[in-house]
């Protein structure tokens, strides 16, 4: 079962479980849109949708029910946490209040609904349970302390529960890839929704401070990220699928160019060296 399937990875990995056999739980946000219609068409019929947003406790509800339903005594095998929101990336005093709370709404307090929920299936399997962080929840990144914060959270919680859940045999994974382009990085409305919303809870002190210039300039910078991104998810798709198959699976897993470097000097080198960097 896996969230989070509408776009980007969560997208990608329904499609590539389903090609490689599995019998796959997609978890969508809207069952009507067109990421669902589209792995209605292009996917078996062992595929099943599920209308799931994270957030929601009655859907989460539902969505265990018909999954519990159709694996009956056997369990779920794996549950793999990928819905999430980066949010507008801006320095962390002129973020708004309510991107720190959708970010832990989203990244953190819905992937652990989702896990609490359907803990009772792994344990009849001794499964596996995936979380996507990000390489954002591993080491401090500008710009990026309401998302980092929420997949740190994400990540710390992962490996509580690798401790916790062993005696029941159930394997848990953290997921920190680098730079991919996906479905996450939201569309150029939800950025002018979030941009405005921004500016207007700015203090007069505080956009002074700033300046015109830069704050004009944080929308630019989402405009270029996608420049920096790899389109090819195949690293995050093997990382996921080894972490769901392997018999001794990572704790945690780096897929993507250059991932572990920033982890390595931020771990072993003095942190001025790492700020520098």
């Amino acid at each position: 079962m896996l969230s989070g399937s509408d776009t980007g990875i969560g997208h990608a990995l329904a499609k590539y479980l389903d090609n490689l056999g599995f019998v796959v739980f997609a978890g969508v946000l809207n069952k009507d849109g067109p990421g669902a219609e589209e792995l209605r068409r292009t996917c078996s019929q062992r595929l099943s949708l599920l209308q799931l947003d994270i957030t929601n406790v009655s859907q989460v509800k539902e969505a265990y029910l018909k999954v519990s339903e159709k694996v009956k005594n056997t369990g779920l095998w794996g549950v793999v946490n990928n819905a999430g929101i980066l949010g507008f990336p801006a320095d962390g005093e002129l973020l708004p209040m309510s991107m720190y709370r959708q970010c832990m709404e989203v990244n953190f307090f819905g992937a652990v609904e989702v896990s609490k929920t359907f803990l009772p299936l792994l344990r009849k399997s001794q499964g596996r349970l995936v979380n996507m962080s990000s390489m954002a929840g591993g080491i401090p990144l500008p710009r990026y302390a309401a998302y980092g914060a929420s997949k740190a959270a994400l990540s710390m919680f992962s490996g509580v529960m690798r401790q916790e859940l062993s005696k029941w045999g159930i394997k848990v994974a953290a997921i920190h890839p680098s730079g991919f382009r996906t479905g996450i990085q939201g569309t150029s409305d939800l950025w002018d929704k979030q941009e405005k919303e921004l500016m207007e809870n700015l203090p007069a002190d505080t956009r002074q401070d700033y300046g015109e210039d830069y704050l004009r300039g944080l929308k630019s910078y989402l405009f270029h990220m996608p420049a920096y991104c790899d389109a090819n998810l195949s690293p995050v798709l093997s990382a996921i699928l080894h972490a769901l198959l392997a018999k001794r699976p990572r704790g945690l897993y780096t897929p993507g160019k250059g991932a572990y470097v920033p982890l390595c000097i931020f771990c072993y080198f003095p942190l001025w060296f790492y700020d520098f960097f």
